[in-house]
């Protein structure tokens, strides 16, 4: 053997030597020998609906899917504003001119969580998989509530292959070439708009709902697979009792992936988390275990009990007793219990359906009628009591800390004027025709109000509420119980009279919730089932436009358009204060994305014994 030969064999022994030991030295980084598992304690208020990404609508199974699946860019942790950075995708998008086409690289060498879908071999993921992730949305057998959502970006070509499959006897045709969404090789992937789309980059961040979803895996659970997601990100789900518990696992395919964040320089607590949080290998915890807790003294006392390691969203109930005065009660202090106080990007909603015959229709009268249920309803009672001044009044759907808020904007939406509500009753005939003590309709039939709730604590006292400022107007409230998935499919099927729910906002810009009554999200996002030409053309301009003085007068002018027709009932923006455990670290509520888990990390040398 020669010296040169000799030399490059010993050259590669050191090589593989080093390669061994930096894989070993990671390994035992992220996995140190005897170290307990980590896990993750938390509960959700409201039960999940399912993990498949493109048939959810409610944020809690959001929450799930978005640290299940990958979407191609994602937003950074710690960074305000909010800041989109890549997630798959190699780098930031190239972009047109025209914001009209987008071109992105994915990284290779991404794997799908292990599933009997592909046989027993490894999945890496293509662009091919987003372009089908996203035509599935427009499958009318999908009945995705995304499309209205999508279909406004304005795919070139996605629309026309919906029309083909809404054909009597057809299918969605999946291997179409459609210009607007194309794999230009296994890892590139173009979108072409048909319009100018400026922040088409939010769509693209929103792992909970435009996460990749590989084919095979579609194809192989058919109606079941709202129960077997399989994804590329962080976390896999493990167990699954429905409405009752979710335990989701370290994805063993994750890709390695490290901290990295750009908090702000005067954000002490941030650049805290930074420090201590900076280089670890993602995700930091082993498992993630959920409870639902609809009741809030029982997620309450599990908190306290230690069961919880984190409190989502501190009951409104418990506001005086955990932070008197706004700021974290001296026995929880104690405890070095932490405090996470931020106003919500989020807007509290009562909805009439437009379809109702008592509450619906845009007849003078009926409009008069809502109009006066909104003027009777107190917000700022709603606020002082069952919300424990920890929401702020409502002027209209857009949400803090997105685009287009502007606390200074009023509207009659936050007016409460009793007298002003019984004048408009009696002035279009709804007034006592029986002598009963309650309002008739115009006809002299009864007026009854059927408002859709839940059997918890927190809905009893919201309809308290309702009740008593109802009766004192002389209009009678009777009250549908039912769990809160049964009433999201029947709000959808147009079969509730009124509903009180939230809506978060899904990214910075506010423009979402003005989708609440986009006449072609009917029965979608659109719930209320609102329908006007005016509203919807101004919807669609303002999509188009860049951010400005103009497009937020377009903004406002629908928000009034909103308010004179009355399809919603906007009360609160709600102050959420979540609680966490001295043993919890790295947490930080982040103003639109979901995907915490993989960023926070349990001390157990911390937990209690």
């Amino acid at each position: 053997m020669s010296i040169r030969n000799e030399l490059l064999k010993r050259l590669a022994v050191c090589a593989l030597t080093v390669l061994c030991a930096s894989s070993a030295l990671a390994q035992s980084k992220q996995n140190p020998p005897n170290q307990p598992e980590k896990v993750l304690r938390y509960a959700f208020e409201i039960a999940e609906t399912g993990f498949d990404p493109a048939q959810l609508s409610d944020a809690y199974s959001r929450i799930a899917t978005e640290n299940i699946f990958d979407a191609l860019y994602c937003y950074d942790y710690l960074a305000r504003p909010a800041k989109v950075r890549p997630n798959v995708a190699v780098a930031m998008p190239e972009i047109s001119d025209d914001f009209r086409t987008w071109t992105i690289k994915i990284k290779p060498g991404i794997y799908f969580a292990d599933d009997p879908a592909f046989g027993g071999k490894k999945r890496e993921l293509t662009a091919h998989d987003f372009v089908y992730s996203y035509k599935r949305i427009f499958d009318p057998k999908t009945k995705s509530q995304l499309y209205p959502d999508l279909d406004e970006e304005k795919i070139i070509g996605l629309a026309e292959l919906r029309k083909q499959a809404e054909k009597p006897g057809a299918d969605f045709n999946y291997d179409s070439d459609v210009e607007g969404l194309r794999a230009l090789d296994r890892y590139t992937i173009r979108f072409k708009l048909a319009e100018t789309r400026p922040r088409f980059i939010y769509t693209l961040a929103d792992a909970s709902v435009y996460g990749a979803v590989a084919r095979e895996v579609v194809e192989k659970y058919g109606d079941k697979i709202m129960e077997h997601p399989v994804g590329t990100g962080p976390f896999k789900l493990d167990q699954w009792t429905r409405s009752s518990k979710m335990t989701f696992v370290r994805n063993p395919n994750f890709r390695e992936a490290y901290y990295e964040a750009e908090p702000p320089a005067d954000d002490a607590l941030s650049q805290e988390i930074y420090r201590q949080m900076k280089g670890k290998r993602l995700p930091i915890v082993d498992r993630v275990e959920i409870s639902i807790v609809e009741e809030v003294q029982p997620r309450w006392l599990a908190f306290l009990g230690n069961e919880h390691d984190f409190l989502m969203y501190l009951p409104a109930a418990f506001a005086y007793q955990a932070i008197p005065n706004n700021r974290l009660a001296p026995n929880l202090a104690k405890r070095r219990i932490a405090m996470e106080r931020v106003a919500a990007p989020d807007v509290t909603v009562s909805y009439f359906n437009m379809e109702d015959p008592v509450v619906g229709g845009n007849t003078p009268d009926k409009v008069a009628l809502r109009r006066a249920i909104s003027l009777a309803y107190n917000s700022e009672e709603e606020i002082r009591l069952p919300r424990r001044n920890q929401a702020i009044p409502a002027q209209g759907p857009m949400q803090p800390t997105t685009y287009g808020y502007d606390p200074k904007f009023k509207t009659e939406m936050s007016e409460f004027n009793r007298a002003k509500a019984m004048a408009l009753l009696d002035m279009y005939g709804y007034v006592d025709k029986d002598g009963d003590g309650w309002r008739d309709r115009p006809d002299g039939s009864p007026l009854v109000l059927e408002y859709a709730t839940t059997p918890t604590a927190a809905d009893r006292a919201l309809n308290e509420i309702w009740k008593k400022n109802m009766d004192a107007v002389g209009i009678k409230i009777v009250f549908k119980t039912g769990k809160w998935p049964e009433h999201l499919n029947a709000a959808r099927a147009g079969k509730l009279m009124m509903w009180g729910l939230g809506y978060a906002a899904s990214s910075p810009d506010g423009s979402g919730a003005l989708g609440l009554a986009y006449g072609p999200g009917k029965g979608e996002g659109n719930l209320s089932r609102f329908e006007n030409a005016e509203f919807d053309q101004l919807y669609q301009k303002q999509q188009f436009m860049p951010d400005g003085p103009e497009r937020l007068a377009i903004m406002q002018k629908m928000v009034k358009i909103m308010v004179a027709n009355m399809p919603y009932k906007f009360s609160t923006h709600r102050i959420r204060t979540d609680l966490m455990q001295p043993w919890l670290l790295g947490y930080r509520r982040h103003p639109t994305s979901r995907g915490f888990w993989r960023y926070v990390d349990i001390d157990t040398s911390k937990l209690p014994k």
